[in-house]
């Protein structure tokens, strides 16, 4: 993710990482079998064929955003990558 453009940078904070932009794009929660991302966008606009996201707009969470992704298999990797660079896009274009 540090490599979509040069302005994102890496927080490690308590539960999470974050990767930013203008704000969170994405926030990286680690638990002991996969990963729990947060994407910060909209759920309507999320672009995911496959349905690996879940809306948890009015649900209580650690990290920003609407959209839940968990990786548990290596072989989602590039697949995931793209939704987070929707959510990266999606911050880009807004601001």
């Amino acid at each position: 993710m540090l490599a979509f453009d040069e302005c994102v940078s890496e927080e490690f904070l308590k539960l999470y990482v974050a990767y930013k932009a203008e704000t969170n794009f994405v926030d990286i929660i680690p638990q002991a079998k996969r990963l729990r991302l947060v994407l910060n966008m909209r759920f309507a606009d999320i672009q995911d064929p496959r349905g690996l996201c879940r809306d948890i707009t009015n649900l209580g969470k650690w990290g920003n955003g609407d959209v839940e992704v968990l990786l548990d298999n290596f072989d989602d990797l590039t697949y995931v990558m793209g939704l987070i660079r929707q959510s990266f896009d999606y911050q880009m274009i807004k601001d």
